[in-house]
């Protein structure tokens, strides 16, 4: 049986004008329950950036003084594409633009691995998401980079904004405008609750790996958790939030887009091809991102496999046709 989740169009073709704010469907809502409730919400918010962000900046020190082993690699490899396609497969080809449709338990499973990449529950992140597209790089974006202005510090301000300074907002998404979908699914709902629980089995799996690996030894376990725990979950923020950030400053722009999408190639390996961002601002349900020839989209080859497997059906691939339509010339 597939999942009945029918993802609400969040994308506006360029020649549209973009979608009304107004007071009966407001774009954004306070964080329900008291003043209190939401400091604790930005409290804990803070806690999971900053203690995988002090040890990404501790960890060459520690690879200096010999505190890594070769068991430490595989067991973050493993913990990072895993929970990072939960992201780029789950999050956001999936339950935010629906390029593919899927069966209720591998439904559920993109949503547990890509709550343990610790980026948040899974509807407040698609319900962000719908609202950058629905606005992007307009008033409205929850985190473009361009809001503040042009020039020098502008541009760095936005930088920080676009980057890590819009999580920190208490104003969220009004999720009933942007993710009705979502909310009407009950194992969301279950799953959405989950995140701390998801997040203890995050940094839990890495240090019971490591523990097993070593023969049962502590210093195996918190080695590995360090680093396919901590290091692992920090660098996979600051790669999904440089698309965010460094996506929309700097890089090519070979498809029409209304906003400010661009490609960076260096984010390739590590963005599991989200980082081919202008392709998809021109066509945000396509399932593969990384269209031109020697782009590397790992996210669109797992789909092409569980479409294989046939754990997922009527994919959105992109054609020929639809992509050269995009493009804004054949040579750029």
């Amino acid at each position: 049986m597939t999942a009945t989740l029918e993802p609400v169009p969040p994308v506006f073709e360029d020649d549209e004008p973009l979608p009304e704010q107004d007071h009966t469907s407001p774009t954004m809502q306070s964080v329900p329950g008291s003043r209190l409730r939401a400091r604790v919400e930005q409290g804990a918010l803070l806690l999971f950036v900053i203690v995988p962000l002090v040890a990404a900046l501790a960890a060459p020190v520690l690879l200096w003084g010999s505190w890594f082993h070769w068991w430490d690699i595989p067991i973050a490899a493993v913990m990072y594409y895993v929970t990072g396609h939960g992201v780029t497969v789950g999050f956001h080809r999936y339950f935010t633009h629906g390029s593919f449709k899927a069966k209720r338990w591998v439904k559920n499973a993109l949503a547990v691995t890509g709550m343990m990449a610790v980026q948040g529950p899974v509807r407040r992140w698609v319900a962000d998401h719908r609202r950058h597209h629905a606005y992007s790089d307009h008033d409205g974006d929850p985190h473009s980079p361009h809001r503040f202005g042009h020039g020098f510090w502008p541009m760095v301000r936005g930088f920080w904004h676009a980057h890590i300074g819009w999580l920190f907002d208490t104003e969220q998404t009004n999720q009933k405008r942007f993710i009705p979908d979502l909310l009407k699914d009950r194992d969301l709902g279950i799953i959405d609750k989950l995140f701390v629980p998801l997040t203890i089995a995050s940094l839990g799996l890495p240090a019971l790996a490591g523990w097993l690996v070593t023969g049962l030894t502590w210093h195996g376990a918190l080695e590995a958790f360090f680093w396919g725990g901590l290091v692992r979950v920090s660098l996979l923020h600051h790669v999904t939030w440089s698309v965010n950030s460094v996506c929309h400053m700097i890089g090519r722009r070979p498809f029409k887009s209304r906003d400010q999408s661009r490609n960076v190639w260096a984010l390739a390996i590590l963005g599991m091809g989200e980082n081919w961002h202008n392709l998809h601002h021109s066509d945000p349900t396509a399932a593969r991102h990384g269209v031109l020839r020697g782009q590397i989209d790992s996210s669109a080859f797992v789909i092409r496999v569980m479409e294989r497997l046939r754990m997922i059906s009527d994919v959105r691939w992109p054609s020929a046709e639809r992509v050269a339509s995009r493009r804004v010339s054949p040579q750029v």
